[in-house]
């Protein structure tokens, strides 16, 4: 699968967590879930021209959301989605971040 580096990366997550995590030069996004570790890295530091030392992917599973309504309860599920912890090294820092 031949991915451009706009279309590996999705977005940037932004949580309580991985803001914490800029703090150590760690970086999270949402990706492709067809993308690998090596496609992720490239795709990093092609967009955000910083040095990359070690990517770590995870995968969250598809959760069940029940809302109800007047006529029921209505099931469905979540998309899963796939995520990238991106460690970058001490000098680098991508802005996108710090305005956070």
């Amino acid at each position: 699968m031949t991915l451009q580096s706009a279309e590996v990366i999705v977005r940037p997550v932004i949580s309580e967590k991985s803001m914490d995590l800029t703090q150590r030069n760690k970086y999270t996004f949402r990706v492709q879930e067809g993308a690998n570790k090596l496609q992720i890295k490239r795709a990093v530091e092609d967009l955000f021209k910083v040095k990359v030392l070690s990517v770590n992917v995870s995968t969250t599973k598809a959760k069940e959301k029940v809302r109800g309504t007047r006529r029921g309860r209505v099931t469905g599920e979540r998309s899963p989605w796939r995520k990238a912890v991106v460690t970058v090294s001490a000098g680098d820092k991508i802005e996108f971040f710090e305005g956070v």
